[in-house]
């Protein structure tokens, strides 16, 4: 029943990418100086979860470097990487710069001066999740380093403005911005139809099926391959002859258990405490919410962090507002009201 695997995995990067034509052009064209040896400018790319963002960015360096000899790339995931120390030593790892740089007493600038240092091929450094970081100067460390050229992938650029100083800002603001939208439902279904025909045999899933599968995935690609690889696996398991609509209605409800349980283990620990505040306390707001965090951990992070947290909670649909700026109080998110298989 399953022909390629891999085509079915939430990291899979395609040969080609379906309705994102524009966005692989125009990030192209920003990173096309790195190329010819030249300094490129910052790529901001952004778009809510499931839009395809990362999957672009990998497949956009990943021609590059099919294209150019000397070009290399590193991806760096700024959630689990979430402090600078960690990002700047995945990136110095995955160039292979970490020999005697000991995790617990190497400082900051030595890892930065490595960087300096590399003399290997430009490079370009996706920074996943880069609203994430705690600390964001590694943006501005990174920047002023000619030899890599950087994406920035956030879901909203004014929270990750939000948590830089001026002297970033005015950079960023001047770089070039991708901006990516939430796939219509035709969209998904094209791009599910690609994933079924490469990774399944034929007849497995029905052309209705998979209509189905993008309605109830609302835009979010992730989510929607995710439904059609859980099912697909059950159904082998199970040594059906094709994918059924119970088993399709069963797996709806286990990719959204699955990306919800992969979004609460990225939680950083003061991002775990937030959320458990919420639900211990939901509906709750702001303020109240704060006032128990820093009760409960040593060093408190800000208000606006807070409020930075509480929204990309709320991006990753672990939590739910309801009410204006003012009165706004967060709740979990009621996982039976997602929107169903028809």
């Amino acid at each position: 029943m399953i022909r390629d695997a891999r085509v079915l995995r939430a990291g899979f990067v395609p040969r080609e990418v379906e309705h994102r034509d524009a966005e692989v052009n125009h990030l192209s064209s920003v990173l096309e100086p790195i190329t010819n040896g030249e300094p490129a400018d910052t790529a901001i790319v952004t778009g809510p979860s499931g839009a395809g963002k990362t999957c672009i960015s990998k497949f956009v360096t990943e021609r590059l470097r099919e294209e150019v000899l000397d070009v290399e790339a590193t991806y760096v995931n700024c959630w689990r990487n979430y402090t600078r120390f960690r990002t700047l030593y995945q990136i110095l790892d995955d160039l292979g710069a970490t020999i005697d740089i000991h995790r617990q007493s190497t400082p900051h600038d030595e890892l930065v001066d490595r960087l300096q240092q590399h003399d290997g091929p430009r490079t370009v450094v996706i920074l996943d999740e880069v609203d994430q970081l705690e600390d964001p100067s590694v943006i501005y460390d990174l920047h002023s380093l000619p030899q890599f050229a950087i994406i920035c992938i956030a879901n909203k650029e004014e929270e990750l403005f939000g948590r830089v100083d001026d002297r970033l800002v005015s950079r960023l603001r001047s770089s070039e911005h991708v901006r990516m939208d939430k796939y219509h439902d035709e969209q998904l279904y094209d791009i599910l139809s690609a994933r079924a025909k490469w990774g399944l045999d034929e007849d497995i899933i029905t052309d209705d099926q998979l209509y189905r599968v993008a309605d109830a995935a609302a835009g979010d690609a992730r989510l929607a391959i995710g439904i059609l690889r859980t099912a697909a696996g059950k159904a082998d398991r199970e040594n059906h002859e094709r994918i059924t609509d119970d088993i399709l209605l069963d797996a709806a409800e286990d990719a959204r258990a699955q990306i919800k349980q992969k979004s609460l283990d990225s939680l950083t620990p003061h991002q775990r405490v937030v959320y458990d505040i919420v639900r211990e306390h939901g509906p709750v707001g702001p303020s109240e919410i704060h006032e128990r965090y820093t009760e409960d951990v040593d060093d408190p992070r800000t208000k606006r962090t807070i409020r930075t947290y509480l929204s990309k909670m709320e991006q990753y649909n672990l939590l739910e507002a309801e009410g204006t700026s003012r009165d706004r109080e967060y709740s979990l998110v009621d996982s039976a009201a997602a929107s169903p298989m028809q």
